[in-house]
């Protein structure tokens, strides 16, 4: 598995992980709460991402 495939099979288990989390917490799905919810499970995971590739860095 090349570098490119590694970071995004991460990215996309963070953001899965993030939206289910989101889906749980709302009280109704909508379509645009599910925008909102895909926007901040993505800016969450980015998050996450460099979070763990700094921290395994050191």
């Amino acid at each position: 598995m090349g570098r490119a495939a590694a970071v995004t099979a991460e990215l996309l288990a963070w953001w899965l992980l993030l939206m289910a989390a989101w889906l749980v917490f709302i009280s109704t799905v909508d379509a645009l709460e599910g925008l909102v919810g895909a926007g901040c499970a993505l800016l969450g995971a980015l998050a996450a991402c460099g979070a763990r590739r700094a921290m395994g860095e050191r």
